[in-house]
């Protein structure tokens, strides 16, 4: 942090629903001033502006396609702009679509790829260059990376690029007093995980994991806090963040 004083500013991608604006909430509910980025869903980005601003928060919603570098660094300079710097940034915006490797549309895993992983190194380059000394980068990995469930193929893949770049760029910052790490859910109750799902796939993925349930944005927005907040000593790591199902 710039002083003792100054609250810390976090930008949070994918902050217009489900795990991203739960940790937009839980950041803001930590004392930071939370930039609420969204992609296409305004409507839902300035609910979540409303409600950390109803428990008495500070917040800001902005635009902007994550694999895109204009828009993303117009999103960084809002956040200077705004409230002087940019302390932690946690990378939740992704896209899943789901077939077997023989069967997936091409253009469904460019799609992927575009948000996922160049997604990811376009918003980490900007962190890397702007984060203050004391700050954290959190990137959004998963746990199917380790299941290698069917139909996961792409995605997956997407993901374990994501785990090489947060590796690396822990490593490349060294000096910085910056940490870089993931956060690799598992199944966790969102309505991007619910939809197309029966409830007995549910009710099995549900029991998959030790403590019988499926995960919440709340467990994972914990775990990104912190990451965000007090794990200074925990820096280039993968957390599987999924109740033990593997």
């Amino acid at each position: 942090m710039s002083s003792t004083d100054a609250p810390r500013v976090a930008i949070v991608t994918g902050a217009s629903g489900g795990i991203g604006r739960a940790v937009a909430e839980r950041l803001a509910a930590d004392g930071m001033r939370v930039v609420v980025h969204y992609s296409g869903n305004a409507g839902r980005a300035k609910e979540t502006v409303e409600a950390v601003a109803t428990a008495g928060g500070t917040a800001e919603s902005f635009r902007a396609d994550v694999a895109d570098e204009a828009e993303v660094t117009a999103l960084f300079d809002r956040a200077e702009e705004l409230y002087g710097g940019v302390d932690v940034v946690v990378h939740a915006a992704g896209v899943m679509l789901l077939a077997p490797l023989a069967e997936l549309d091409l253009a469904d895993f460019d799609r992927m790829h575009r948000t996922n992983v160049r997604g990811t190194f376009v918003v980490d380059q900007q962190a890397a260059r702007r984060v203050r000394a004391g700050g954290a980068i959190v990137n959004f990995s998963s746990t199917v990376v380790k299941l290698a469930l069917p139909s996961y193929t792409a995605y997956a893949a997407t993901k374990g690029a994501v785990d090489a770049m947060t590796l690396i760029l822990a490593r490349e910052l060294r000096g910085r007093d910056v940490t870089v790490n993931a956060v690799a859910p598992g199944p966790t109750a969102t309505p991007l995980f619910l939809d197309g799902k029966d409830d007995a796939t549910v009710d099995r993925l549900a029991k998959a994991a030790p403590l019988e349930r499926l995960g919440t944005p709340d467990d994972i927005a914990e775990t990104v806090a912190f990451l965000a907040g007090p794990a200074r000593w925990v820096n280039g790591q993968i957390l599987y963040v999924n109740g033990g199902i593997g």
